[in-house]
């Protein structure tokens, strides 16, 4: 690639919460949902058009431009549109790495082709240090948080998928996990459940995806509001 070749943009400053919306489906009241949480809406490159269709115009665009239609981007203001042209992250990194928010919800970004919904949670993996809830149609999926506590209905299925070696501490689930040592290849926690009221989960380091239907977004986001998050750079707690 040559030196022109653009890697970054303006941040997207917000201070309550940001939507992010993918190329994928996305249902007109889940987008509303969203916004009623996080109330700025961001797209990542063709993701755009769903914004349009439903009446709320992008306030920023990031990606390499190579899906966005023609006539979408022409109806977004210039200013707004930000084109990353390398080809080394997904157009959910490019997006995710230029916002400042305290949260962000993401929409669009499941439920299509499998390598593109694994590359998602790798985004996850990759900025410990976003608070980011991604909203699928049936589950929602969240890089776990240093410590979370989480207010649930008993019986409800909360499943945890390690992307890395992992432990962790909890109060509050069926099946605790003090002492288990969690893997990708060796030792999973899928399917477990709440005692119901606050829960508590604290992990070592990050790495861990935390997965409980999508009925729970407004609990999630409440606790993940009020959740430090991982250095970065360091992978130690910061708030």
């Amino acid at each position: 690639m040559g030196n022109n070749v653009p890697i970054h943009a303006p941040l997207f400053r917000a201070e309550q919460g940001v939507t992010l919306l993918g190329g994928g489906a996305v249902a007109h009241a889940d987008l509303a949902l969203a916004l009623a949480l996080a109330p700025d809406l961001v797209a990542a490159d063709g993701g755009a058009a769903h914004g349009v269709a439903a009446g709320h115009m992008p306030l920023a665009v990031y990606g390499d431009m190579d899906s966005i239609r023609p006539e979408i981007r022409a109806a977004i203001p210039p200013e707004r549109i930000h084109a990353l042209a390398e080809q080394d992250s997904t157009d959910f990194d490019k997006a995710l790495r230029h916002i400042h928010a305290p949260m962000v919800i993401a929409l669009g970004f499941t439920g299509d082709r499998i390598d593109h919904e694994l590359a998602v949670y790798h985004g996850l993996a990759a900025r410990p240090d976003m608070r980011c809830i991604v909203l699928g149609a049936h589950d929602l999926v969240v890089h776990a948080p240093p410590r979370l506590m989480l207010d649930l209905p008993a019986q409800t299925r909360l499943s945890l998928f390690p992307l890395t070696d992992v432990t962790g501490q909890s109060t509050g689930l069926v099946w605790p996990i003090d002492g288990v040592g969690f893997h990708p290849a060796r030792r999973i926690g899928t399917s477990n459940m709440t005692k119901g009221g606050v829960m508590e989960l604290c992990f070592d380091g990050p790495g861990m995806l935390l997965i409980v239907s999508r009925d729970h977004l407004a609990a999630v986001a409440q606790a993940m509001r009020a959740a430090s998050v991982w250095s970065r750079t360091t992978g130690a707690p910061w708030v």
